[in-house]
């Protein structure tokens, strides 16, 4: 590589020292300059850049692009930004050139160093500049796709070129970045503080570069070992030649990444482009760029070419804002949201991956050379889908998962009982014990009230479309407000509460509502965490409190002088309704659980009536069917299924609280003939079951069928469950927020199974494959389940089976499964990358009868020495012993040769003894006598001998898996909601630490 000579103000040339990029794909132009401020200097003439682009890789390995992608980073980055973009690009089967420039006075391009009073190079200059340099290269005469890709402030910079050159631009992507502020809202507080310390923060210093570096949130992505740029990260690299200041903002980034992002401004005389960078940030009227920004940001709209944005959410600088401004004026575009990563959120994910295969979706693939049409997965998956479920009963229902495709609004059975009497809805008191009721709704007081708060929250300025976020209690309330949206045509966002706030801020933020919906508590949480929407107050506040709040107003009025609710404000307005329009999304559902941060799951109209359906039809609800919705989500669906339905008095956020009295007397003010609660509330209520008086146990005596849902039921609990409610069916559907129910299992069904897979008296086993997981039956009215096997490396093969004993990934297909993931493209084209199926990410297999039992998560597949093991069997046989409590098997070691350990809870007694044991005499009395001193705990961390053992040889026996060791813990990470979905990589950190003598 020539190392070329720049003048002493130019930052030294030597990409054999850049970590992780391939020197080949460095290179030097000279590109005459059009610029204005040039002219005005009178330096017309040529200006050297530097830029990084793959062709020559592409073509010496015989492979012809199918287009091309023209990155533009911002400040203060440069071309070394998009390097995996690079890499990405030299792809068989989507191979695409990849040119990465270095903006005039930024990263390897020419230091300008202009003398002009008061200017420096702006906006308009740039888009020059980037214009003369695509010219020079030969871009402009591309007769194939160019996309841009940018980066920052390189987003406004690739707009504007791309609005000049409309006739060759195909496509644009985007990560973080900004195309329009007002001048009138604050710019974010980072940018505030670069302007504060403008002069000293991005020329006198590195204080810009190592905040900006320092908001990376991972090590940097590394080339692998031996390709290119691995000895440099190997400790080859040398220190870049000029001064290299110490790091004034520590940063998560792998040291060589770091000093080579670095080293083109280690000198003050090479900072200048990072400071006029700054400067030109368009706060407001009196910056030169503030006027082209307001131009380009309004003729985006008319750039009618696929895009699609990756962003960072944790960015302090181009925050969520910018993103939901892009997405209003590129309303084409498909996003994904990284919820973990930052401004760099290039360094944190893996984002040139997804670029590649929206491009292939977009633009094509090659096939021996030759370009074969665009395949779009999404177009794909709905064309199949609407062919499975366009059958009708007659046509293959049961064996094909079929249903008609007539579409009923949810809003159906309201519509037609609005004359009806009878209860539709009832409130118990949150008073006292619990046990009387508070509010009572008929069918026909429920539609009145439906049609006026939808009438006052259009007067409020809800229109069809809009996100509405209801932070409101479950009970008449909340299902008034539900239904009242739908009627409106607007979008329900639903965030279960049991997220916590960290989490239930991130869900809403990212759900972007219009409008919120709340009561105090909520609006006040709304205003201190910046929840998005306008705020509405289900009841009046004071004067002060609404000006406090920014309330704009209140849907219903106040409680009379006896306690009586508030009827929805008059209005004196008309609405003409709009009529439901089935693909139309209804709502956005987050609920918690344990594959991390909180997916938000779109539902249009034609899919919550599908679920609708499915419960109605597989539990057999009729109208005038009592329910006990002791499991929040379950209220919306009372009105739709024509059920009279009741809250019972608890706190939503801890299912726990669900006593046994609140329940029966919830059942008794409706004469209930189904309860639907979470394993975690059933679990209280068996446990204070004594406190039921003869009326409530009468009522829960006539309880015909009981639902839980969310997690395993352990065979004990539903034993204590069925002596509560006698003549009840109990039902353990199995299904998942992006779908309920897929399957369903009774706990006759469940001992059936039991007993087909475990050997009679003749040592003869009707169903070997009625084991190893927890058995959750068949699918529901309307649903598929089907296999995708498991191979040796943990992925799952394309091909689908039905065969009894294949464990794979579990795939279903539904009516009612969701139409997508919010803003999640990357999520949602793995779900559904088998065309007319959702890809669960839950491992199991079916039996001879075909039956589904689930074995666990896909995540959570232990790749050992051993083979490709799933965790729960070796999790049931070692709970079947009295010693443990609950158990999670997880891996330790290298995917492949990894040892499986096994980490369990010990029992009380396990405690009690243990302690006994290694008590002296005195204390070994008091074990025996205070009955406190029974639960004290195994140390953490390497299980006692014997208690390994035993563990080790039970599971061996039961399973053929060969524990490598047990570890104790006093109690496993778990999820908020259902307080049983481990956290298992958590526990595997923790043991391999352990293990290791940490």
């Amino acid at each position: 590589m020539r190392h070329l000579n720049f003048p002493k103000a130019q930052p030294p040339y030597n990409p054999e020292e850049w970590a992780g990029v391939n020197p080949r794909y460095s290179h030097l132009l000279e590109v005459p300059t059009s610029a204005p401020i040039e002219q005005r200097a009178q330096q017309a003439g040529a200006r050297r850049w530097h830029y990084l682009d793959n062709l020559p890789v592409l073509v010496e390995q015989g492979l012809e692009p199918i287009g091309t992608i023209l990155c533009v980073h911002g400040n203060p980055t440069w071309s070394y930004l998009w390097r995996t973009v690079l890499d990405a690009g030299v792809n068989e089967r989507a191979p695409w050139r990849v040119v990465a420039v270095d903006q005039i006075d930024m990263g390897y391009s020419e230091r300008t160093h202009l003398d002009l009073e008061g200017e420096r190079r702006s906006l308009t200059d740039r888009i020059a500049d980037l214009g003369d340099f695509t010219k020079a290269l030969g871009l402009d005469e591309t007769d194939k796709p160019l996309v841009t890709l940018a980066h920052d402030w390189g987003g406004l910079v690739s707009f504007g070129w791309a609005l000049e050159h409309r006739e060759i631009l195909s496509g644009v992507m985007l990560t973080n970045t900004a195309v329009y502020h007002d001048g009138i809202e604050n710019i974010p507080a980072a940018l505030r503080l670069a302007l504060g310390v403008h002069e000293w923060g991005t020329h006198d210093s590195t204080a810009f570069i190592d905040v900006t570096l320092g908001l990376a949130q991972n090590e940097g992505r590394l080339p692998a070992p031996g390709s290119a740029g691995a000895g440099a990260l190997d400790g080859a690299l040398p220190q870049p030649v000029g001064q290299q200041p110490k790091r004034l903002y520590p940063s998560p980034l792998n040291e060589a990444i770091y000093r080579t992002y670095r080293a083109p401004y280690a000198h003050s005389a090479w900072r200048e482009g990072v400071r006029n960078f700054v400067g030109d940030i368009p706060t407001g009227t009196d910056i030169p760029s503030y006027t082209p920004m307001q131009r380009i940001a309004e003729q985006i709209r008319d750039l009618d070419v696929p895009a699609f944005f990756q962003w960072g959410t944790k960015d302090p600088v181009f925050q969520r804002r910018y993103l939901f401004d892009l997405m209003e004026r590129m309303p084409q575009a498909k996003v994904h949201r990284y919820e973990k990563a930052s401004h760099l959120v290039i360094e944190d994910y893996d984002i040139a991956s997804p670029m590649i295969s929206w491009l292939a979706q977009t633009f094509g693939t090659r096939e021996d050379g030759a370009l074969v049409p665009p395949h779009n997965v999404e177009a794909e998956h709905r064309a199949a889908r609407a062919r499975r479920h366009s059958l009708t009963a007659g046509e293959g229902a049961t064996a094909e998962g079929a249903v008609p495709a007539a579409f009923r609004p949810m809003l159906a059975a309201l519509t037609e009982r609005a004359n009806d009497a009878s209860t539709a809805v009832v409130d118990m008191d949150p008073k006292g014990d619990g046990t009387s009721v508070s509010v009572t709704l008929t069918w026909a007081e429920l539609n009145q009230q439906v049609n006026a708060a939808a009438t006052r929250l259009h007067a409020l300025g809800v229109r069809p479309g809009d996100r509405v976020n209801l932070m409101v209690p479950p009970g008449a309330r909340l299902t008034t407000l539900i239904y009242a949206c739908m009627k409106l045509g607007a979008v329900i966002v639903v965030a279960d509460t049991g997220l916590g706030i960290p989490g239930l801020t991130r869900a809403l933020k990212g759900a972007n509502p219009s409008f919120l919906v709340g009561i105090p508590a909520a609006l006040s949480a709304a205003r201190t965490l910046l929840w998005p929407g306008v705020r509405i107050s289900v009841e009046p506040l004071g004067s002060v409190q609404e000006k406090l709040l920014g309330v704009a107003g209140s849907v219903f009025t106040a409680p009379a002088a006896d306690g009586t609710p508030g009827a929805p404000v008059p209005t004196p307005t008309v609405v003409e309704f709009p009529s439901p329009v089935p693909d139309a999304d209804a709502a956005v559902l987050y609920t918690s659980g344990s594959t991390g941060p909180a997916k938000g799951v779109v539902y249009t109209q034609r899919q919550l009536a599908g679920m609708r359906d499915a419960i109605a039809n597989t539990y057999g609800f009729a109208p005038g069917s009592g329910l006990v919705a002791g499991f929040a989500p379950f209220a919306l669906l009372g009105p739709a299924l024509g059920a009279t339905s009741v809250t019972p008095t608890m706190d939503v956020t801890r299912p726990k609280t669900l006593t046994a009295s609140a329940l029966a007397s919830a059942a008794a003010a409706i004469d209930a003939s189904v309860v639907f609660a979470s394993p975690a509330a059933l679990v209280n209520v068996v446990a204070t079951a004594d406190e039921l008086n003869a009326e409530q146990s009468a009522a829960l005596a006539k309880v015909q069928t009981v639902l839980s849902a969310g997690a395993p039921i352990p065979v004990p609990l539903l034993e204590a469950l069925s002596a509560l409610v006698p003549n009840a069916s109990l039902h353990t559907p199995y299904g998942m927020t992006e779908g309920l129910p897929v399957t369903d299992v009774s706990f006759e069904m469940i001992r059936q199974a039991i007993a087909e897979g475990t050997p009679n008296a003749a040592g003869e086993v009707l169903d070997p494959f009625a084991r190893d997981g927890v058995c959750v039956g068949f699918a529901v009215y309307g649903a598929a389940v089907a296999i995708a096997p498991l191979l040796q490396d943990g992925s799952v093969a394309d091909e689908l089976t039905h065969e009894p004993g294949v464990t794979g990934e579990i795939l279903v297909s539904a009516p009612h499964v969701k139409d997508r993931y919010d803003t999640l493209w990357v999520t949602e084209e793995q779900s559904i990358s088998t065309p007319g199926w959702h890809h669960t990410g839950d491992v199991g297999h079916l039996d001879a009868s075909g039956r589904l039992w689930v074995e666990g998560r896909l995540a959570h597949v232990l790749l050992t020495s051993q083979g490709v093991l799933t965790p729960v069997a070796a999790e049931q046989s070692a709970e079947s012993l009295p010693e443990v409590r609950r158990a999670a098997l997880v891996a330790v070691g290298p995917a492949g040769t990894a040892a499986p350990v096994l980490v369990i809870e010990a029992s009380a007694n396990t405690a009690a003894l243990e302690a006994r044991q290694s008590a002296s005499g005195l204390k070994r009395a008091l074990l025996d006598r205070v009955p406190g001193a029974r639960r004290f705990p195994i140390a953490e961390g390497v299980a006692p001998f014997e208690l390994s053992q035993l563990v080790r040889q039970k599971v061996a026996e039961d399973t053929g898996v060969e524990l490598a060791a047990v570890l104790v813990v006093h109690e496993h990470p778990t999820d908020i909601r259902h307080n049983s979905k481990i956290d298992r990589p958590a526990l595997g950190e923790w043991a391999s630490k352990v293990l290791a003598g940490a």
